[in-house]
């Protein structure tokens, strides 16, 4: 289970202790772009993941993303159902990347009742601590697209 947030890297750092993210391959600012489509940012982890493997095993970092889009994007699930999904299995391990397939989902067209109805189906099996997270995690949310749009009507 994983509950703390990815902390920002700086990848001068990584070039330098591990190495350079390897020519030859996409960069990782065309990989992200996927990212940025789906959340409006690339997420640390993710970021971290494009530059470490990027410089140790690029042809990892090529297989993962292909298995990553060949799950994601299928022709029998929705972009929407896909993230509401995602949120549920995320939420039923209680891991923090919920959070961010609830704004992905969020941004493919969830509603609010949507994302309830996949926490309190997760109340079934792992309880209350689910139901709260759940609550925490759209709480969050809000305030997020509360604070977007106040800074877009400034």
């Amino acid at each position: 289970m994983s509950s703390t947030p990815a902390k920002p890297f700086d990848p001068s750092v990584i070039e330098r202790v591990i190495g350079p993210y390897l020519e030859g391959q996409q960069s990782p600012e065309e990989r992200g772009q996927v990212y940025r489509d789906l959340l409006g940012y690339v997420p640390p982890r993710i970021q971290s993941r494009f530059h470490v493997t990027g410089a140790l095993d690029p042809k990892m970092l090529d297989l993962q993303e292909q298995m990553r889009t060949h799950a994601m994007y299928t022709d029998v699930l929705d972009p929407k159902t896909v993230q509401l999904m995602l949120f549920g299995m995320l939420l039923m391990d209680m891991n923090d990347a919920a959070t961010t397939h609830g704004l992905a989902a969020r941004r493919a067209g969830a509603g609010w009742a949507e994302l309830q109805a996949v926490i309190s189906l997760c109340f079934l099996f792992r309880g209350l601590p689910a139901a709260n997270r759940g609550a925490d995690i759209l709480a969050d949310l809000a305030q997020r697209e509360d604070a977007a749009s106040k800074a877009a009507a400034a």
